[in-house]
């Protein structure tokens, strides 16, 4: 099929692909820019349609898998808009404020906890933590690199055992 043909047998149905974006969309400018990029797709993709084959199906075919995906990125999105005078109903709606302050303080305790242990585990730990790699922490602390993984083995273990003194088991705290 030629360029030519393709683009009168397009135009032919572009009255019901309107309507079609219409019923998909249920307003008049989306459904214009649905049918829009429905026929440039159609367009650059023209090599794809095999002649012989139900034009008005692959172009419906296209138009409702373009109008699905555009839903679903709106629904990831999930955005707000909103149309009032001084964004009346973002305004209006319940404020919540986050409180940090009990988050704030268990972390302050975690870090005195890792400043109590002993400089031969902690620092290693520490180091881990930053984002070194054992071999990093071997070299930079001229350690052979098992000793620096069963240092921070017991870093965490001690800690574990801390903060189990401190807050009782967290295991069971989580299930509940």
């Amino acid at each position: 099929m030629s360029s030519l043909e393709f683009n009168n047998q397009l135009n032919a149905l572009s009255t019901i692909l309107n309507s079609f974006a219409y019923n998909l969309t249920k307003n008049s400018e989306d459904a214009k820019d649905l049918y829009q990029e429905t026929a440039y797709r159609a367009i650059t993709n023209r090599d794809k349609f095999m002649p012989g084959t139900n034009l008005k199906a692959w172009l419906f075919t296209i138009m409702k898998n373009i109008f699905i995906n555009n839903y679903r990125r709106k629904a990831k999105a999930n955005t707000i808009v909103d149309s009032t005078e001084n964004m009346y109903f973002i305004n209006s709606g319940s404020a919540t404020i986050s409180n940090d302050a009990g988050s704030n303080i268990f972390m302050q305790e975690l870090k005195d906890m890792i400043e109590s242990l002993e400089d031969s585990i902690r620092i290693p730990f520490e180091m881990h933590y930053e984002g070194f790699k054992y071999q990093e922490i071997a070299d930079e602390l001229d350690l052979p690199l098992g000793t620096v993984k069963s240092r921070i083995f017991f870093a965490r273990r001690a800690l574990k055992e801390m903060i189990e003194r401190q807050f009782g088991d967290i295991e069971a705290a989580r299930a509940v």
